[in-house]
């Protein structure tokens, strides 16, 4: 008996559903709209659908407590006149509390929620991010299609996963690598040194930051020189020490010239030359740049400062008469939320004019102190304009 054509038809169409429908906290590809509901089921091992995202950019939270006072929820989404805003849920008669807020701008936002007093990530989200300090939610907005930061058909490059043995703290500690795309040993590549801030670790700028993703759409673009980036522990005593801030920035000096520097160049293939080594970072890590970067400027030519700076007097070398012929590319970036008269970087940058020392000021995107600032900076600003004098 032959099967009728319009059934083969509607058997292939059935098939062929779930492979396009799939979302929704799958996990199956590296999704750029992995928060829209399509197929209304709910993550594994969760109770409800937390964070949905809407077409309009709009998100419904979810947490299912029936014995349950007061939920919450903060996060990146607020910046501004909205900064450490709270919004409260809805508790439901079947015992779901609910809230829905947006339209939001499409990005990746970091959240928390406070139930009962009690600060915590989402529990129904899969998308839970951890650095040096609690666990807590991302949440991805999309618009119309793949943002700067996201996995597109493009070629990537390569995240290595590294340990090495330090003689600063006297332990072993992570180190992520990224190649770019067609890496080969036999050609020599500038590098970069990325960090993180002081509540962050090795894997900040890779899994919340989408550094391999923004550098392989660059290249992909034509923006940008390949090249690797290399992102340490910038964490090298306990961040709550009382006395962390005196300590940690000849602390990480000394783990970039005994470990990280001789690390990289003996297992990867760099360009051993001043003018093809940049360090940066973000926050506390941008102040380790300033200071490493201008203590060893027989090292680095390259400094990214990234919503972040010391007083002058810390890096002297800056009063030199001659600091402009040393500087192949001076970045201090910021976002425009956290930016007002004596900010920090806002400060760095005007004693840098006065002391007419060369140098790119700019302020953008739509954030605050916080990723949605860093990967816009890191696009945008800092990875097309370096390596410029290289050839």
């Amino acid at each position: 008996m032959k099967t009728p054509n319009s059934i083969i038809i509607r058997t292939l169409i059935t098939l062929a559903l779930p492979l396009q429908l799939i979302a929704q906290q799958a996990h199956i590809n590296e999704d750029w709209d992995p928060m829209r509901n399509t197929e209304n089921l709910v993550p594994l091992s969760a109770n409800v659908i937390s964070p949905e995202v809407l077409d309009d950019r709009t998100v419904i939270f979810r947490i299912k407590g029936p014995e349950l006072k007061s939920v919450t929820v903060g996060g990146s989404m607020f910046v501004g006149e909205e900064a450490r805003k709270q919004v409260p849920f809805v508790k439901g008669e079947d015992g779901i509390w609910t809230c829905k807020i947006g339209p939001l701008d499409p990005e990746i936002y970091l959240y928390w929620l406070t139930v009962d007093g009690v600060g915590m990530a989402d529990p129904n989200n899969t998308y839970t991010g951890h650095a040096n300090m609690p666990a807590f939610s991302m949440l991805w907005v999309h618009g119309d299609e793949p943002n700067f930061y996201d996995a597109k058909k493009v070629p990537h490059g390569t995240i290595h996963w590294q340990y090495y043995h330090s003689e600063v703290t006297k332990g072993e500690r992570k180190i992520l690598v990224y190649t770019p795309p067609g890496y080969d040993a036999s050609k020599k590549y500038p590098v970069l040194y990325l960090m993180g801030g002081s509540g962050d670790l090795a894997e900040t700028w890779y899994l919340h930051g989408q550094a391999n993703f923004i550098m392989d759409n660059l290249i992909a673009e034509g923006k940008a020189k390949p090249m690797i980036i290399v992102m340490p522990n910038n964490q090298l005593i306990h961040r709550m020490h009382p006395d962390h801030s005196e300590k940690t920035f000849e602390l990480v000096n000394e783990e970039f010239k005994k470990s990280i520097i001789p690390f990289i160049e003996k297992n990867y293939s760099v360009i051993n030359d001043r003018h093809a080594r940049a360090i940066s970072g973000l926050s506390m890590g941008g102040r380790h740049a300033q200071y490493v970067g201008l203590h060893n400027l027989d090292m680095f030519s390259s400094i990214g400062i990234l919503s972040a700076a010391i007083p002058i007097d810390e890096t002297p070398a800056l009063k030199d008469a001659d600091i402009n012929s040393k500087l192949d590319y001076l970045f201090v970036g910021a976002g425009t939320h956290e930016t007002r008269p004596g900010a920090r970087h806002e400060v760095f940058h005007n004693d840098l004019e006065k002391l007419n020392v060369k140098h790119d000021y700019y302020i953008g995107s739509k954030g605050a102190h916080d990723l949605t600032t860093w990967r816009h900076l890191l696009y945008y600003q800092f990875l097309p304009n370096l390596w410029k004098n290289l050839k």
